[in-house]
This record gives structure tokens, C-alpha cells and sequence, in this order.
């Protein structure tokens, strides 16, 4: 679970990148040739197209482009509210009333393209294409930043110095279909029936590398899942402070072969680190996307040597916007993902994992949050936030919950209060939606319940997400029964 120094804290802008890409107009001026919307089309590709037709809709003509630039936007921030008044992809324009505004659609492309009139035109465009509109100006939020040339759009970050990436093993895990799991604490009699009455296939258990019983621990979690007719999934962090430059590459290749000996010993699917853009989980300082793909490159490999079969999932980054506040010590969610996906970690995970823990809404709706309308807030837009970095790629949420302090006895701690007010009907009702809409959702692989039979309950209160509560009854397993065709 996410660090608590990061949840309540209020949201920080979403960090965006601005590329400006300057074209002759001879490249991009007439495009009978270029007009592609085929599959082998990028995703941006095709909506700069969406985007173009509107444009030359509003101008009457074809196009002659002097420069084009986009950025990937999010219209449910606090800075676009004060620009425009509303949030929504609509909310650029005065020719959708404000009723009528889509506030419902908050992410996706923001296109500007110059014309060699010396018009320049603004049009926003949503991730899956569906939904696009001409905006009344052109803005740039100056808190969205980005190059303001071709060289700068071109420059790489300043990081670490990273190695070549090697060459992915052959032997994807099998992704089809959807799976329901639970983290547990322990797997007892108890537990078992309550998440085979909710449609449970999955169990995922958290361990760390270099921790007491090793390999001999994991194997005999891995045979008690089997045995009870679970899938495993090990979730598996490892010392942190060993992630420093100098110790960086020889720690890596020791828990890159730990977790080989975890595919031979016949885990399902392997979660590799938890939450690595944190300080609670890496090196102040170091923490890293890039970095980190080095680790799931080689563990990648390392796995798929062991046993094909084995489904590598990458470690689910802590959704946070706090960067800001703590430099150095946590990175942003989406901007960690981002790092990942310019290094190259789509080649090495079967599945995106992503980490949803903080709603108190039902996961239908995507406004309305009362603390702000940060994405991390929604569970729609937290998917679409990992989505948008590795199109086609599957995703397994690793861990999905709702905090309920119903049945405690005494109160949320103070720094969880945001949750004060959600009841156990409404966990359980909100885990029955989430599981439908993700198994409705053909990239979603896996939802793992955050948690199910967790008893801790103190400063961090992880009893409360559990599902089999206090009284010892699991109304959630019902919920997710009937979604999972078991009621």
C-alpha cells in the first residue's frame, strides 16, 4: 500500500511532456498519402488525424502546416478550472453550453498546429478517439512547460547513465481472460471459502527478497495456493538500500535470479518490486522509471528462463502527485510510468501493474470527489493514467480497495479521514463495480483485492480494506460472487 506521506496531501500538477516538432510543409502540407487510420497507425498518429480533420473543418481548406506540437493533457486539474471555469475536455470552448460539458472526460491529446496563413488552431482529442473538440484559443498553461524548440522537444532528461537494454527472452505468460484474486495474510480454511464464494482464481502474497526461509517459504506458499486451487502471485520488494550506484547492478542480478528460482518453484505471476517511486521502497534520490526498468529488464529475463509460463508484472508505482512537495523522495505515478515506457519496460511485463486505494466514490463516476479532482482520485481515470503509457499492453491491478472503518470500535486515524464517511455496504458494492468494469475491460487481465483478511488496525489501518471483517462476515463476497457468476 501506497505510503500515507503521499495520499493527503493535495494534488500537485500533472506533470505532462510538450513535444514541438517543426516539419517542412512539403512533409506534412498534403496528406493523401499520410491520411492512415489503419492499425499500424500509432494511437497519436491517429488522433493528430482527428484532430487535423476538425481544424480543416473550421479553416475550409486542407492544411499547409508550418509546426505541430502536442502535449498529453489533463482537463481536471486545478489549473485548467482556473483557466477555463469547468473541467472536462470541453471546457475550451464556448460552443458546448455548460450543462452540456463532458466533464466526465478529463484526459487525453492536446494538438496545436500552425498554418502557413499564420492561423494556429487548438484541438483536444481523447485517448480512445471517440471524443474530440475545437478549442476557442490557443493556451499553453505555463505550468505545463516543455521545449520551446525542435533541439530542446529532442534533448534527452538529465539521469543516471543507463546500460543498452538486452534482448528480451522469448515466452509470454498467458494474459487472456480476467482473474480475481485477494492478498491475504494467511491463507487459512476460513479465508478460502469466503474467496472461493466471491469467484477468486488469484492469491498474491507479498515477500522480500533476503528475508527469513527464503526460497523454501515461497515455495511452500506456492504449493499451499495450488493445493487449494489458487493461482500465486508473489509480489517481491527487496532491501532498498542496496539500490545505490555503486551496489545498483551486482544487487539487481542477485534478485533478477531470486526470482527466477520463484518461476521454477512454479509461481504463477511475479510482481516485480512494489512501489518503486517511493523512498519507502528506493534510494532517496535514485528513484527512477529508467532505473528501474534496468531491475524488470533483467528480472524479465530471468523469469522467462526459469519458466515461460510465469506472468512477469511490473511493479505498481504508488499513485501520488506529491513530487513536489518531496523532491527527491517521490516521484509522480504518471511520470514514473513515463520514464518506464521511454526506457523500454514494455518488452519486459506480461501485464502494467497499477495500484488503486485511495476512492471514495463508486468507480462509475469520475467527478464529485470532495477532496479535488486529482486523477488518482477516480478509479476510471487512475486506469486510463498507467493506460495511455503502454497501449496494447495488458494491466493487472495488484492491488484494488476501499477503507472502511465500519465495526473498528474507534476512529479512522486522523491522516486516513478522507474515508471517515464509507461504509461496508458501499466496499462492497464499489469492489463488485470495480471487478465488473475491469472484467468488462479487455485490457484488464487481473484485479487483486486490497485485501481480504488484513487485521492490523492502528496508524496504518490496513484492517479496514479487508473484506472479511471484524465480525468475521465478508459482504463483498457475495458482490463479487454475482459479478464473477458464482451467485
Amino acid at each position: 500500500m501506497q505510503n500515507q506521506l503521499v495520499t493527503n496531501r493535495m494534488a500537485q500538477r500533472l506533470a505532462v511532456f510538450l513535444l514541438l516538432v517543426i516539419l517542412p510543409a512539403s512533409l506534412l502540407g498534403a496528406r493523401a498519402q499520410t491520411d492512415d487510420r489503419s492499425e499500424s497507425s500509432s494511437p497519436l498518429q491517429q488522433a493528430l488525424l482527428v484532430a487535423r480533420d476538425l481544424m480543416e473543418e473550421e479553416l475550409g481548406r486542407p492544411l499547409t502546416v508550418v509546426r505541430w506540437r502536442f502535449y498529453e493533457d489533463n482537463w481536471s486539474t486545478a489549473e485548467s478550472f482556473f483557466l477555463y471555469g469547468s473541467y472536462g475536455i470541453d471546457n475550451c470552448t464556448d460552443a458546448v453550453p455548460v450543462m452540456q460539458k463532458r466533464g466526465n472526460l478529463l484526459f487525453g491529446y492536446t494538438f496545436s498546429i500552425l498554418d502557413a496563413s499564420g492561423r494556429e488552431f487548438q484541438a483536444r482529442v481523447s485517448y480512445n478517439l471517440v471524443d474530440a473538440i475545437l478549442c476557442d484559443e490557443v493556451i499553453v498553461p505555463p505550468a505545463y512547460g516543455g521545449p520551446t524548440s525542435a533541439a530542446e522537444a529532442a534533448a534527452p532528461e538529465a539521469t543516471e547513465a543507463q546500460p543498452e537494454a538486452p534482448a528480451p527472452v522469448v515466452g509470454a505468460g498467458n494474459v487472456a481472460g480476467f482473474g480475481l484474486g485477494g492478498q491475504v495474510i494467511r491463507l487459512d480454511a476460513n479465508t478460502v471459502s469466503h474467496m472461493q464464494s466471491a469467484g477468486m482464481t488469484w492469491v498474491k502474497s507479498q515477500f522480500r527478497h533476503g528475508a527469513s526461509g527464503g526460497i523454501d517459504t515461497a515455495r511452500a506458499w506456492i504449493a499451499d495456493a495450488h493445493n487449494r486451487g489458487f493461482k500465486q502471485l508473489l509480489s517481491v520488494a527487496g532491501d532498498k538500500n542496496r539500490l545505490v550506484p555503486d551496489q545498483f547492478d551486482a544487487y539487481i542480478n542477485e534478485y533478477a535470479a531470486f526470482l527466477g528460482e520463484l518461476a521454477r518453484a512454479g509461481a504463477d505471476a511475479i510482481e516485480v518490486w512494489n512501489e518503486p517511486n517511493l523512498d519507502h521502497e528506493w534510494p532517496t534520490g535514485h528513484i527512477s522509471g529508467a532505473r528501474y526498468t534496468e531491475m524488470l529488464a533483467r528480472a524479465y529475463n530471468a523469469i522467462k528462463a526459469a519458466n515461460g509460463a510465469t506472468l512477469v508484472i511490473s511493479a505498481a508505482p504508488a499513485p501520488t502527485g506529491a513530487e513536489g512537495a518531496f523532491p527527491g523522495a517521490v516521484v509522480n505515478d504518471d511520470n514514473f510510468m513515463r520514464q518506464m515506457a521511454q526506457a523500454g519496460a514494455g518488452q519486459y511485463m506480461d501485464c502494467l501493474g497499477l495500484h488503486y486505494n485511495e476512492g471514495i466514490l463508486s468507480p462509475n463516476q469520475n467527478t464529485g470527489d470532495p477532496r479535488d479532482a486529482y486523477p488518482t482520485r477516480y478509479f476510471g481515470s487512475m486506469l486510463e493514467r498507467g493506460a495511455q503509457f503502454f497501449p496494447g499492453k495488458s494491466i493487472c491491478w495488484t492491488e484494488l480497495g476501499y477503507l472502511s472503518g465500519e465495526g473498528f470500535g474507534t476512529p479512522i486515524p486522523a491522516s486516513f479521514s478522507w474515508a471517515n464517511n464509507v461504509t461496508v455496504a458501499q466496499q462492497a458494492e464499489w469492489l463488485a463495480q470495480a471487478a465488473a468494469l475491469s472484467a468488462q475491460d479487455s485490457r484488464v487481465s487481473m484485479m487483486i483485492i486490497w485485501n481480504v483478511n488484513f487485521d492490523l488496525w492502528g496508524a496504518d489501518p490496513q484492517g479496514g480494506y479487508a473484506i472479511i471483517r471484524p465480525d468475521g462476515s465478508c459482504p463483498a463476497c457475495g458482490a463479487l460472487g454475482q459479478v464473477m457468476g458464482g451467485g
